[in-house]
């Protein structure tokens, strides 16, 4: 048994040991209770206290860290404006520079264009004047080859043979004789007759001439051919051995521009000769004539002996081969220098194809320089385009 006294009227009872360890655990039980109580609301308290410090601590440190990223972004906004500044003095500085380029580029496009036009005139004019040059040679040739350098500039075709005779008269044909045929008493003439004599007057050649000159036809162009009786018909009543017709007739026709052109299987001894083959071919004939001299003067003196004239003849069938194959050699000299003629002509034709071709080129060259620009230039390079848009901006 337990006594236990009331501690607000002092009265003492006993409780068994069941009801004590009951009350025991009451009061136990209570002051558990409120020391828990009392605990749960330190710890509370506590709790509080701490939240509240943590959150104070942490708003202090939230306001400082705020401060300092405050600062941090001054400091940050200041390097920028900073940075800012020195990025557009920069970028104006490149600018500047790309400016600088973009006007000395096109200063030097303009410099080149200009030259480019002065190169371009000063080649077209060069090319210009090598074609004209070109076309007067093809020209002085395509004259030559119909006239060979037969100048008759202000004299007419019987002027010019009779001029170029006489320049050689003294020295080659001494004791010839080349005059007008004046005499129309058989009711026509030739123009020219051509006689040479020995020292004992022998005659041993005379030729028939009759000059044509295309410029004196007029509108009616006429042939080499419609001359051909006329010539044989004044030969024969002349008393001349052969004929020749010195003609500036058919100028494109190749075979008289070959040089000295036999026609006897048309009429007799007759042959067709440009101006330039005029004294060629009195020195053919007359040189030939004269192997035959002795010939004649044996002729004569035969004749006057009325001695067969058998061996005469054999001897002038033998001039007459001699004189066919020089006269062929002479020939075929002749068509070797026209052909030489003929490549000239050529070959400066061909040069003129290609200077027209060099000056298509040269103006092809100078349109895609006029379609140049800075736009062009500066394609597939978008740094470079950037930078001049913004400059355009």
């Amino acid at each position: 048994m337990h006594e236990i006294k009331c501690p607000h009227c002092g009265k003492a009872f006993n409780i068994d040991e069941a009801g004590y360890a009951e009350i025991l655990n009451q009061v136990r039980d209570e002051a558990f209770d409120k020391a828990l109580h009392d605990r749960l609301e330190l710890a509370e308290q506590e709790k509080k206290n701490a939240v509240e410090l943590a959150e104070t601590k942490v708003a202090s440190e939230l306001k400082e860290d705020a401060a300092k990223k405050d600062t941090e972004i001054e400091r940050l906004k200041a390097e920028l404006g900073k940075a800012d500044i020195t990025g557009k003095l920069a970028l104006k500085e490149a600018l500047g520079e790309v400016e600088k380029e973009r006007d000395d580029l096109k200063r030097s496009l303009e410099s080149k264009a200009t030259q480019q036009e002065l190169l371009e005139k000063s080649l077209k004019e060069k090319y210009e004047t090598r074609i004209k040059d070109r076309d007067d040679a093809i020209e002085r040739l395509k004259d030559m080859k119909a006239k060979l350098s037969t100048k008759m500039v202000g004299e007419t075709l019987e002027q010019h043979c009779e001029t170029e005779f006489n320049k050689i008269r003294a020295a080659a044909f001494p004791n010839a004789d080349f005059e007008k045929d004046n005499d129309a008493g058989a009711g026509t003439k030739g123009d020219f007759i051509f006689r040479e004599s020995d020292e004992s007057d022998t005659e041993f050649v005379s030729i028939m001439f009759e000059m044509k000159n295309e410029l004196d036809q007029g509108a009616n162009k006429k042939k080499n051919e419609d001359f051909f009786k006329k010539l044989d018909e004044d030969r024969s009543k002349k008393g001349c051995e052969y004929a020749v017709l010195v003609s500036l007739l058919e100028p494109e026709n190749e075979l008289y521009n070959a040089g000295i052109v036999d026609v006897s299987h048309r009429y007799p001894r007759m042959y067709v000769v440009r101006p330039q083959f005029f004294i060629p071919i009195i020195s053919l004939i007359r040189n030939e004539a004269h192997k035959t001299l002795k010939l004649k003067r044996e002729l004569a003196l035969v004749k006057a002996q009325n001695i067969d004239i058998t061996n005469f003849e054999e001897k002038l069938e033998t001039f007459k081969t001699g004189f066919g194959k020089n006269y062929e050699l002479a020939s075929r000299k002749f068509q070797t220098a026209i052909d030489e003629i003929d490549k000239s002509i050529k070959a400066l034709e061909k040069t003129k194809e290609n200077l027209i071709g060099s000056e298509r080129n040269l103006r092809i060259a100078n349109d895609k320089a006029q379609d140049v620009t800075v736009k062009r230039l500066t394609r597939g390079n978008p740094t470079m385009a950037e930078k001049f848009e913004e400059s355009s901006d």
